[in-house]
């Protein structure tokens, strides 16, 4: 069986979208996470009709402001109500081009540690912005992060604490994105996959080694996440879509993945359809 496998443009930071297209093209990658940072802002159009004319499937989008409080990457603005306007724009836009994608959210951080308010926000704002994303074609997947980013990037750090927004919201075009870095060690995260299956929207893979830097993963199979395990249990909800390749590598780190752009994507592929046949035995 073929891997559905991806790669997000994170994980070749430093190329531009042009670079990111030919490189994984020649690598023979089926799936692409759009990162809207390097779309030009003033007029998106051109780049996005390179995307279509690639022959790399859109699998998901992160937009380039998905928090709905702020976090470490974006802080401004605060309010909740006009960072979901930003999100809005970003839906309506690639609605246009790529109508089934998914485009990526995390919650931010709640405000004054106010949990209470962090939800009932959430549920507010995530059941308007569904119905925009249905309107348009798309799905929003909420991202659950590690405990290590609470307070910091996320006040959602379970598949639970995802779980009940998406439950809240109720909506056919809001599930749930997972990435396997930041809910490994969730001793609950069997039972939640099996729970939340028909609501998985996307998989980030990657792997964990104790982190040196906000940004530090590793290439599956490098580090010490149970990947076959999690990624058989992913697949056998029914999940039928891709497995993204997301990789941060602060380039003032040893051993840096994004000093080689090529080098890892050529690895990417390569571990990654060792990691598939394994899931699929």
């Amino acid at each position: 069986m073929n891997a559905p496998f991806g790669i997000s443009e994170f994980t070749t930071q430093p190329l531009t979208l042009e670079q990111d297209l030919a490189l994984y093209g020649e690598a023979g990658v089926t799936f692409i996470e759009v990162c809207e940072t390097k779309l030009n802002r003033a007029d998106p159009q051109p780049q996005l009709r390179l995307v279509k004319e690639s022959g790399l499937a859109v699998s998901s989008v992160q937009p380039r402001l998905h928090g709905l409080f702020p976090e470490l990457v974006n802080a401004e603005p605060k309010a909740p109500s006009e960072r979901m306007a930003h999100f809005r724009r970003s839906i309506e836009l690639f609605g246009r081009y790529f109508p089934g994608t998914t485009l990526v959210t995390i919650s931010g951080v709640a405000p004054e540690a106010n949990y209470e308010l962090a939800y009932r926000t959430a549920e507010k704002e995530y059941k308007e912005i569904a119905k925009v994303a249905g309107d348009h074609g798309v799905r929003v997947g909420l991202e659950p992060l590690h405990p290590v980013l609470m307070n910091v990037g996320s006040f959602i750090c379970s598949l639970a604490h995802a779980g009940r927004i998406i439950e809240a919201v109720d909506h056919p075009s809001f599930g749930l994105f997972l990435d396997v870095w930041h809910f490994w060690e969730d001793p609950d995260a069997t039972r939640q996959i099996e729970r939340y299956g028909p609501k998985i929207f996307g998989v980030h893979v990657s792997d964990w080694k104790t982190p040196r830097a906000f940004e530090d993963r590793h290439l599956p199979g490098e580090g010490e996440i149970p990947l076959v395990p999690l990624l058989r249990a992913i697949r056998q909800t029914g999940y039928a879509g891709a497995y993204t390749l997301e990789l941060f590598s602060d380039t003032r780190l040893s051993g840096s993945l994004w000093v080689d752009p090529r080098r890892t994507v050529f690895q990417g592929v390569a571990v990654f359809n060792n990691l598939w046949q394994k899931v699929c035995a």
